[in-house]
């Protein structure tokens, strides 16, 4: 059974206002809320199946897009000035207060995906997180590639995206097959964090003392044939959650029951609904 979403509005603390939708459980609400934080480039109504489910297993659930992306994208990218952290900082920020403020919730779940498993180390009063799941959250310095496609990282941070954006006023992500087109200030410094040896901890001055406060349960969920996550980027950006207890899980997709799973089969419905079994039971014994 799905649940039907409810499209909401909320304000960054900038003022920015973001698109969101809810999904709510029949009956009384009596588990922590879940809020589903994209990937790069990535439309809230990818992650509205995996939403719907959450909510039939008795989770209130929030997604959003930020700034610049899907229902939060108004007029034209080149004159959008924001930088990913903001995505981070701001638009993710606004979504928890959104959620524990619709719900009357003193804490919250956090379900992230590449991005926004990147973006739960930055999140304002991470002491209301109670428990987060990463899905294909990477570290993006390109040197935790495998040998074979570590090269094309290298271009992809030092050459397309500084190039493209130049040209273009903002970056072409959907040549790419990755997702929506970026702002020309996201796309940057998400390529300079890729540069960096500690990715975003060497591009933000106190993030590492940031992403230490987290001491929420993290599972971190890696799988094998993820050519934009592969194993070793997802262990090092687990590696930056150092105050919290994180259980690492690589998986396969022979093991999940399933053909391909990349980057983003993880959410695709039905393809691994005994994965999101297990992820609800994983949220569900942290609010226990």
């Amino acid at each position: 059974m799905s649940l039907a979403e409810r499209v909401v509005a909320f304000p960054a603390a900038d003022g920015y206002v973001l698109a969101g939708s809810v999904f709510e459980p029949e009956g009384p609400l009596t588990l922590t809320p879940v809020v589903i934080l994209s990937a790069t480039g990535v439309k809230r109504r990818f992650y509205a199946d995996f939403a719907s489910f959450l909510a039939t297993q008795g989770f209130p659930v929030l997604t959003l897009d930020y700034r610049g992306i899907g229902g939060s994208r108004r007029g034209s990218l080149r004159s959008l000035t924001s930088r990913m952290q903001d995505w981070a900082e701001l638009d993710a920020a606004a979504g928890l207060d959104a959620a524990t403020a619709h719900w009357y919730s003193d804490h919250v779940l956090v379900v992230g995906h590449s991005f926004g498993g990147q973006a739960l180390g930055l999140l304002p009063r991470p002491e209301r997180i109670r428990g987060a799941l990463l899905v294909g959250a990477q570290s993006g310095y390109w040197g935790h590639w495998p040998a074979a496609t570590r090269v094309g990282m290298c271009l992809f941070w030092y050459l397309a995206i500084p190039v493209l954006t130049r040209l273009v006023g903002y970056f072409p992500s959907r040549f790419f097959g990755m997702g929506e087109d970026l702002p020309p200030g996201v796309a940057r410094q998400w390529a300079s964090w890729g540069r960096r040896p500690r990715y975003l901890l060497d591009g933000i001055p106190d993030a590492a003392a940031r992403f230490a406060q987290v001491t929420a349960k993290i599972r971190s969920v890696s799988i094998s044939d993820d050519r934009f996550a592969p194993k070793a980027a997802v262990d090092a950006l687990a590696a930056f959650y150092t105050g919290s207890p994180v259980q690492r899980v690589h998986l396969t997709p022979r093991g999940l029951g399933a053909s391909r799973v990349g980057h983003f089969g993880f959410f695709r419905e039905p393809l691994l609904k005994p994965a999101w079994n297990d992820a609800a039971h994983f949220l569900l014994s942290v609010c226990s």
